[in-house]
């Protein structure tokens, strides 16, 4: 076997293993990029539900701040009529 040849072949050699590399490393990157928005999937999941509650609350309590004035309105006005 001639030097040539044992170049062609340490080359090709290199090549599949800078390849074999480049494809694992390829696909652990991948891997944890999917993983990460999984993640922060969850976290957007969680405030969006933070949010809802919120505005389920805000407007409960306008609800009971409109019941509360129509209840002090009724007061008033049997107080007046009892007066």
């Amino acid at each position: 076997m001639s030097a040539q040849w044992a170049s062609i072949i340490v080359g090709a050699l290199s090549l599949l293993g800078t390849l074999a590399g480049a494809y694992f490393a390829s696909r652990k990157n991948t891997a944890l990029i999917a993983y990460r928005l999984e993640e922060l999937e969850k976290k957007v999941d969680k405030h969006n539900s933070v949010i809802e509650r919120t505005y389920a609350l805000e407007e409960w309590r306008a609800v009971a701040e409109e019941k509360l004035k129509v209840a002090s309105h009724r007061i008033d006005d049997l107080e007046r009529k009892g007066a």
